[in-house]
């Protein structure tokens, strides 16, 4: 799952947190870089260093940036959350989440959209398949950064998009995040029950439904009782925000729901970190920052995380929009005994958007496709 741009989240925290070339040069420092976008890449730039003080300042804002205008408007970012830990090379490992973040040309708008990991597509040299399956493919000989690779340029046929930069994420490092900040209030809109955490009678922990294959149906296992998130706004630790949005099976709206609840937490803890809590403590930002940097794998496609940084510094927590593909509705297909989901034209129009840098008007024109933080 992971995640709104926990890049977006940690540039916003970095920059606004005061800390400077230190601060920004301190978390590049925490953060495993790796080339991941292969043949997804927009062109890559030669490397180069950059500073707040010698970047190159653009438009009216007198805001330095390190990138250069370009043919296609905005810029582009694919974030993928895995199960695994940073450094792990867990062959076979699927991708749970799938966002695109397109960040305006100005760098002060955002918009997140989730690709429905059941998606069909055709996945380069490997068929028909399931999306999520590309990553899959790929780490089986490339470990994760192959994995990427492969879903990566999937992904940049099924939308047209091009890619700035690339990010994994795993669950332990969202967990570890949402805790180093405290926690974060959710606001609970269906009630959601967990099939990966439940209680038995002595009060120990236990999964309270198996998963049967091939369908990975939830069945519910005797004498345990399920973890159950009530409608309602409460605070949450980092154990209840990871399990909460990794549920889908006994949603009504299964992974679109999931989707909502996972873009309305990053949304939750980019509020959070931005927060006065955390940005006037030194302990807590520097706690968040080592969570955030131990959390991420990172491809800035020839710039640095700092760079990144520099791009993202005017970006506001409510100046980032979240879209569902297909309207938040299930658009199924059933191939040879295989589930599909597939996108429909109106997805198809929301990348064409995003590719003219126009979501702004696409959101206008489908304001039901827009997600609501909690």
């Amino acid at each position: 799952m992971t995640w709104r741009g926990l890049l977006v989240t940690a540039a916003t925290l970095v920059v606004l947190g005061g800390g400077g070339t230190v601060a920004w040069r301190h978390y590049e420092g925490t953060v495993d870089q790796m080339e991941l976008l292969g043949d997804a890449a927009r062109d890559r730039p030669p490397p180069r260093e950059i500073t707040i003080e010698s970047a190159p300042r653009v438009g009216g804002s007198g805001r330095p940036s390190p990138f250069p205008a370009s043919d296609q408007p905005g810029r582009n970012i694919l974030l993928v959350g895995i199960d695994a830990r940073p450094g792990e090379d867990q062959a076979g490992a699927r991708a749970d989440s799938i966002i695109v973040v397109h960040v305006s040309a100005g760098g002060d708008r955002a918009w997140l959209v989730s690709l429905p990991r059941d998606t069909r597509v055709e996945i380069p040299g490997h068929g028909t398949g399931k999306l999520n399956a590309a990553f899959a493919e790929g780490s089986r000989e490339g470990g994760r950064a192959g994995g990427f690779a492969l879903l990566a340029t999937t992904v940049r046929r099924l939308t047209g998009l091009a890619f700035d930069a690339g990010a994994i994420i795993d669950f332990a490092g969202l967990r570890r995040i949402v805790d180093a900040v405290g926690g974060v209030d959710l606001c609970v809109d269906t009630q959601t029950v967990s099939v990966h955490i439940g209680w038995d009678a002595a009060g120990r922990q236990t999964a309270p439904f198996r998963l049967i294959p091939p369908t990975f149906r939830p069945e519910r296992i005797a004498g345990a009782r399920p973890q159950v998130y009530e409608v309602g706004c409460r605070h949450f630790a980092g154990w209840e925000a990871l399990d909460y949005v990794r549920q889908r099976e006994l949603l009504p709206d299964g992974d679109y729901g999931r989707q909502r609840h996972q873009q309305q937490l990053i949304t939750a803890l980019a509020h959070r970190v931005t927060s006065a809590g955390v940005l006037t403590s030194p302990l807590a930002l520097n706690r968040t920052l080592t969570a955030v940097g131990e959390s991420l794998t990172f491809d800035g496609n020839g710039r640095s995380v700092g760079d990144w940084l520099l791009l993202l510094r005017g970006l506001r927590p409510d100046a980032v929009t979240m879209l569902r593909t297909n309207g938040g509705k299930f658009n199924a297909a059933n191939r040879n005994g295989t589930a599909y989901e597939q996108l429909d034209p109106v997805s198809t129009a929301l990348f064409e958007a995003a590719r003219a840098d126009r979501l702004d008007a696409f959101a206008e024109a489908h304001p039901d496709w827009v997600i609501q933080p909690s």
